[in-house]
């Protein structure tokens, strides 16, 4: 089937997330056929590096011979078997491997299929885990200004960003909102620390006052993804885990985007050797080859859910795919091959590279912030710097300077009038600036 006929058939058949259907019937967008390292090949044979990890999942980079294997190795035994009532080694060995790498404390894996999921199961354990140690009047949750847990209701309700969710308010749960230290936009000082102090300010205020009704507070650690790449300052993540702790509260680290290497450590908590009571993670988990999810917590509160058979006090949450062994396996390939080719080790040129080139994005006309963490960044464009007017909605600015870095050869996306870059962590330095190369010149042609 030719490119035209497959243009046709999606465009009469298919729904796109996050994407106006309206414009896509006019709209030029490219067919991927294949993959090979860091590009995407599309089906006339152009090539484009792939900036955002195929949305923030992919690791080594596309047909990895390690990855590829222990998929293929596993298929010749079984491709799926349900986790109720049952077991299989890949998950058995997967958890021990996950354990092994996580903040010191986290013990027990709840295996999903999405962040998204991930995150729903978290909010149903804290939920359950007040419940069961006699404080049910503990049943809701406090998070970020701008947060984004994902797409399912409860994850929904813990999101921040109106863009998304205004229109399903009233399908949501009520939570407390807490300032995120966007210091960019920060209305009294953009010097990080007393946005810092502030937004902890903010955040104790609402624990104490209201700490006798959260079960949890929700949070992405260092870096806010979908809200536009908002970093925190340092010293931020601890201090949150000090709070909760002294209103006795549980944390609940999102490190769904966060998480495998992205920001420079196997995990953001590591920068500040941060435990939280519940984790989860998905995206990089199998190195971008297939859908699979974890909620880790702590033994404390995992024993919350032991008892009797006739007390049911376990945990009734569950699907199908479940710690799919296919999915389990290429996770272990990728987390074997994080410490094979020392792929943090390596990273850490990479991430400076990026930010030595990225001082250069600041004399463009329209570039107004630019936030990193490891290869997590945010390039912020706005209409006027001195006055931080932003880009009016309808200009498309983040989206036209995404298609014109397409025609240039790279795939990135944009949240709004923020242009992110996420690239795999096996990106090579040549590529990285061949990257950023694109990235500068779509930015500087389109706004000037």
């Amino acid at each position: 089937m030719n490119t035209n006929e497959l243009i046709r058939k999606d465009r009469k058949h298919l729904w796109h997330p996050f994407t106006q259907m309206q414009d896509w019937q006019v709209d030029d967008f490219p067919v991927i056929e294949k993959g090979k390292g860091c590009y995407l090949i599309d089906t006339q044979g152009r090539r484009y590096l792939d900036g955002v990890s195929s949305l923030w999942c992919n690791v080594h980079g596309h047909r990895v011979k390690e990855l590829d294997r222990a998929i293929e190795k596993q298929l010749k035994k079984i491709s799926h078997t349900t986790f109720l009532g049952l077991t299989h080694p890949t998950a058995i060995e997967l958890a021990e491997k996950l354990i092994a790498i996580a903040p010191k404390g986290l013990s027990r894996v709840f295996y999903s299929d999405s962040g998204s999921e991930a995150v729903e199961i978290a909010l149903k354990i804290a939920f359950q885990y007040w419940a069961q140690k006699g404080r049910p009047e503990k049943k809701k949750f406090a998070r970020l200004v701008n947060a984004y847990h994902g797409d399912t209701l409860g994850a929904v309700s813990v999101g921040g960003i109106d863009l998304f969710h205004e229109i399903y308010k009233p399908l949501l749960f009520e939570t407390f909102a807490i300032p995120s230290p966007y210091c960019y936009r920060w209305e009294t000082t953009r010097d990080p620390e007393k946005v810092k102090n502030e937004a902890l300010s903010a955040m104790e205020k609402v624990l104490r006052e209201h700490h006798h009704e959260i079960a949890a507070l929700v949070m992405e650690p260092l870096m806010q993804g979908a809200a536009g790449m908002i970093d925190q300052p340092a010293g931020y993540i601890s201090r949150a885990r000090e709070l909760t702790r002294k209103y006795n509260t549980l944390l609940i680290f999102d490190e769904v985007a966060t998480g495998f290497g992205r920001t420079g450590k196997m995990f953001a908590a590591d920068h500040e050797n941060v435990t939280p009571d519940i984790l989860t993670v998905a995206k990089g988990l199998t190195g971008g080859y297939l859908p699979l999810a974890a909620t880790l917590t702590t033994e404390e509160v995992y024993s919350a859910f032991l008892g009797r058979h006739e007390e049911f006090k376990a945990f009734f949450h569950g699907h199908t795919y479940t710690a799919n062994p296919l999915a389990c396996a290429v996770a272990i390939a990728n987390l074997e091959l994080f410490e094979k080719q020392k792929t943090l080790e390596k990273l850490q040129p990479k991430i400076q590279l990026i930010k030595k080139r990225l001082e250069d994005f600041y004399s463009l006309k329209c570039v107004g912030d630019i936030r990193q963490c490891g290869v997590m960044v945010g390039i912020e464009l706005v209409r006027d710097k001195a006055t931080q007017e932003p880009f009016e909605s309808r200009e498309k600015i983040g989206v036209r300077v995404i298609e014109l870095a397409r025609r240039k050869g790279a795939i990135l996306r944009p949240l709004g009038p923020v242009i992110v870059l996420m690239p795999p962590l096996g990106m090579t330095e040549k590529e990285l600036n061949k990257l950023l190369d694109i990235t500068y010149e779509s930015i500087k042609e389109v706004t000037e």
